[in-house]
């Protein structure tokens, strides 16, 4: 990003919970320098938080919000009207807004913002903490392509990142990648639970269950062939990982998350019927 973009970029995080922590801390220092965020929380402890990184910070919308280019709502898609009623006294046609409550369509936000369509709806994920993210994006019609640029360069300080085309694809998306990092922490829980169950120490098998994730998971990166290849390279005919394969696949565990992360897409897809009236 260029040195006069970089002067334009202030941002407000309209919620300073997880997701703008997680955020936040892919940008700060790398897009935006902490003087330009704005946190708006009503909890004077978020609050304190955010000022010691030297941010700026308020309890509620105000005069200050309008100086804000970008505005990033990070707030629960059951407050998330109401939210976004207090800030649209301090809209104006410039500002750019990105969304990552789950389930809230980009067409109920444009219309409690009066029309506005300079919106961006983002699915992030918790591993945005260590630059580590996945994010499906999603743009209405009035966001231009310096505003896609834009949100693009600052998402990707947080990790990778796609666009899509659709309001119900940002709901798949919630379906595999933002709410995926849970389903990899109970697979993990799992595998160490196992190692334990199987007489090793618990710190022995944490070592072992994180480090066999971590690998299969960049060798699986870096490798040009499907994980499908990769799986049958360590399955040896009568060999012992084909005996574990054999438990998962009576116990239809890949049918299972398939059927857990449509359940995910669904509930967005809820929210959206609950929150976006």
């Amino acid at each position: 990003m260029n040195t006069s973009a970089q002067q334009a970029l202030t941002l407000a995080f309209i919620g300073g919970g997880n997701m703008a922590t997680a955020l936040a801390s892919g940008l700060i220092g790398k897009r935006c320098g902490a003087h330009d965020v704005l946190v708006i929380d009503p909890h004077e402890d978020t609050r304190r938080r955010w000022e010691q990184q030297g941010t700026q910070s308020a309890a509620q919308a105000g005069e200050q919000l309008a100086g804000q280019r970008i505005w990033v709502f990070a707030v629960k898609p059951q407050v998330m009207k109401d939210v976004v009623a207090a800030c649209r006294p301090f809209l104006t046609p410039d500002t750019l807004i990105v969304s990552v409550a789950a389930g809230i369509p980009g067409s109920a936000i444009s219309g409690w913002l009066g029309g506005h369509k300079r919106i961006v709806r983002c699915m992030p994920n918790t591993p945005a903490l260590i630059g580590a993210g996945a994010s499906g994006l999603f743009a209405l019609d009035d966001v231009s392509d310096e505003d896609r640029g834009v949100v693009q360069q600052l998402l990707k300080a947080t990790g990778e990142i796609t666009w899509v085309d659709s309001d119900e694809q940002i709901d798949a998306v919630t379906g595999l990648s933002g709410s995926g990092p849970a389903y990899v922490f109970y697979f993990l829980e799992a595998l160490i639970d196992g190692g334990i169950a199987m007489g090793l120490s618990p710190e022995k098998s944490r070592m072992l269950a994180l480090a066999t994730l971590r690998g299969a998971t960049e060798l699986a990166a870096m490798s040009p062939e499907p994980p499908s290849v990769l799986r049958d390279r360590v399955t040896s005919k009568g060999g012992t990982t084909a005996a574990a394969l054999g438990v998962l696949e009576t116990g239809k565990v890949a049918a299972t998350v398939k059927q857990a992360m449509e359940a995910a897409r669904v509930r967005a897809g809820e929210l959206a019927g609950e929150f976006a009236r």
